[in-house]
């Protein structure tokens, strides 16, 4: 489908890539991998065709349709939600055009004999059965279900799309793409603006595509459910790993290693060489071995090492006052906005040291609670905040509010205390502010770049109590484990919206759900939130029985929690059941090819064709029904 032979890419004269090269074959699920800057997004610019490579070459397979999602596009606007979708099926638009035309011109001409009117019958008639076979009849109903799954409601469908944000214009691109159903569908970072149920949702469309996916995402959970392949971009090159994500950080980090031995092995010897050289470089009789010695070392092509690995960064959050009991107590509390309700009637309380989660739709009041909570919005009822409360709270403006004409390094030196002082250079590091970067001043830093510098004064401060609005947007992996790290250890309160479930796993222990105007309370990890969201989803089946282990409190301690197990083992026994239901239809059809070939005999045994072979396939086939069917009883059994 997609070849790529030593692809190179330089910007400037200085190489982002030199030597890339793997095959994409049909049906495959790829996660492009690398820290920030290796060039995952240009690598994906270029299989679309949107930039040109500096050498090497890129082969795509006649016919093969290619879609692409960018981190960032320019939206058109003008159209509703509906018709700016509908543009993924302007092919179909034409197609019936053309019948319309077809059948005003059947609906004139009264030449009926003529050999040109039956011509344009057959003509039409065909391409009705094609215009059938494109979907022609039901692709509006697959346009309002792709647009249901990713968050929209029917309400949305015939309102402008100038009136959504950027993260939802997103989703009508998102959505666009989905429904053209390309051959190989290329999608930087997908879920940046999706909720958890989208992206639930996204991850079940990709899983039964037709098409190859290639996709950039820094949600693990995301990464391991929807891809089987791994190809990492470092040290100018490509690694593949036919593996999924979490099998290649253990075979990364074992790679690491041999690269490191062989690093050392290789500084030995040209330590070894050099000393040969420096010894009896003025001794005229050992001439013929120096020189042999500095031609050697000139041969040695030098060993390069993967970046090091910053996760190892252990962050505390710095000594700050005890909080009361109860840092927050909400009791009625409702907002609207005109007649719009967010929410109404919404009781809580959220105790000290306890680490919860907001999570729901966009749009269903995450952020209102917490603008409440923060004192910036009005609302009716009643809210407290607690005793000596000292929040922090990271929000997405949080990054305007840096000093523009500071530095990187300046902006947390100003912030920074006792030891961590000695320390500011790793951190910056952790956070991708290596190097030259941490001299850079804060008015010429991307909007990903000032988020990620506001996240780090906010983990130097002197607060009990932590607010945090979609804190992952912008980092990678290995960051957001350094993130996740330091709110493990923080004794403090911390609340968290989300939609990350990788990182919430084994981080809170309660998970509030924002939706339809109420907050409900889930006790446990999220994952056991997404297996009671899951056994709702089946008529309350099995509910009952559940019940009392989705409710029960899970300790936070560990990558992967007890409710992340059962959700896991859920989702295999779904894929199972799955799998055994196309087994039970696959064989189905077996039993009826092998009838309809045995009543085509039978009709020519009645025709009088009695021909010794037909006879022996007739008694082959008797016995070929019976096992066939045999089969299929056995799986029927299985799968019930």
């Amino acid at each position: 489908m997609l070849s790529v032979e030593s692809l190179k890419v330089e910007f400037a004269a200085r190489p982002l890539f030199s030597d890339v090269s793997f095959v994409v074959n049909p049906r495959d699920r790829i996660a492009l991998v690398g820290k920030n800057g290796a060039g995952k997004s240009t690598l994906l610019k270029i299989i679309a065709g949107l930039q040109t490579p500096s050498g090497g070459a890129l082969a795509l397979k006649s016919g093969v349709s290619v879609g692409y999602l960018p981190q960032v596009m320019n939206l058109a606007d003008g159209h509703t939600v509906i018709e700016e979708t509908e543009q993924a099926f302007a092919y179909i638009r034409q197609h019936r055009e053309q019948l319309e035309c077809e059948a005003a011109e059947l609906a004139e001409r009264t030449d009926y004999e003529s050999a040109e009117y039956m011509e344009l019958v057959e003509t039409y008639t065909m391409r009705q059965e094609r215009f059938q076979m494109m979907g022609g009849l039901n692709y509006r109903a697959e346009m309002e279900r792709t647009l249901i799954g990713l968050g929209f409601s029917h309400e949305d469908f015939d309102r402008p799309t100038n009136e959504f944000s950027g993260g939802w214009r997103m989703r009508i691109e998102l959505a666009k793409i989905l429904l053209s159903q390309p051959d190989l569908l290329l999608l930087d970072e997908p879920t940046n603006h999706l909720d958890i149920e989208s992206i639930r949702w996204l991850e079940r469309f990709l899983a039964h595509a037709a098409g190859a996916v290639i996709l950039v995402s820094h949600d693990r959970a995301f990464i391991n459910n929807v891809t089987s392949r791994t190809i990492e971009l470092t040290c100018g090159t490509a690694y593949d790993y036919r593996v999924r994500y979490d099998e290649y950080v253990k075979l990364r980090a074992e790679r690491r290693e041999q690269q490191l031995r062989a690093y050392e092995n290789q500084q030995k010897e040209m330590a070894d060489l050099r000393d040969f050289i420096e010894r009896f470089r003025y001794k005229p009789t050992k001439s013929a071995q120096v020189q042999s010695r500095i031609k050697q070392l000139e041969k040695i092509v030098p060993v390069e090492v993967d970046g090091i690995d910053n996760s190892v960064l252990h962050l505390k959050f710095p000594p700050c006052q005890r909080s009361g009991n109860y840092p927050v107590m909400c009791d009625g509390v409702s907002k609207s906005y005109g007649h719009h309700q967010v929410f109404s009637q919404v009781t809580l309380t959220i105790a000290r040291g306890e680490k919860v989660a907001f999570v729901g739709r966009n749009g269903e009041g995450k952020s209102t609670l917490v603008k409440c909570i923060m004192g910036e919005t009005s609302f009716e009822g009643t809210l407290k905040v607690g005793h000596n409360v000292q929040i922090g709270y990271y929000a997405q403006n949080q990054a305007q509010l840096l000093d523009e004409q500071l530095t990187v390094f300046d902006t947390i030196d100003c912030v920074a205390t006792g030891e961590v002082r000695l320390k500011i250079r790793d951190i910056l590091g952790a956070f991708m502010f290596g190097g030259e970067d941490s001299d850079k001043r804060v008015k010429v830093l991307s909007g990903g770049e000032r988020s990620r510098l506001a996240m780090i004064r906010l983990l130097l401060e002197p607060v009990n109590f932590l607010i945090l609005d979609e804190p992952t947007n912008h980092l990678d992996m290995r960051t957001k484990d350094v993130l996740k790290e330091a709110i493990r250890a923080f004794d403090g309160t911390v609340v968290l919206v989300s939609h990350d479930r990788d990182f919430l796993d084994g981080l809170v222990t309660k998970v509030y759900e924002f939706g339809g105007g109420q907050v409900r309370e889930y006790l446990g990890g999220i994952y056991d939130f997404l297996q009671k969201k899951d056994m709702e989803g089946f008529d309350e089946l099995s509910t009952s029985s559940k019940s009392s282990s989705t409710q029960s409190l899970h300790s936070a301690v560990g990558d992967t929690s007890e409710g992340k197990q059962a959700y896991l083992y859920q989702k295999e026994q779904q894929r199972e059941r799955r799998k055994k239901g196309k087994a039970v239809e696959a064989a189905e059809a077996v039993v009826a090819a092998l009838d309809i070939e045995l009543k085509k005999l039978e009709a020519g045994f009645s025709e009088g064709k009695m021909e010794e072979a037909l006879f022996v396939r007739h008694a082959e086939l008797k016995k070929e029904i019976e096992k066939a069917e045999a089969r299929w009883l056995e799986l029927a059994a299985e799968l019930e």
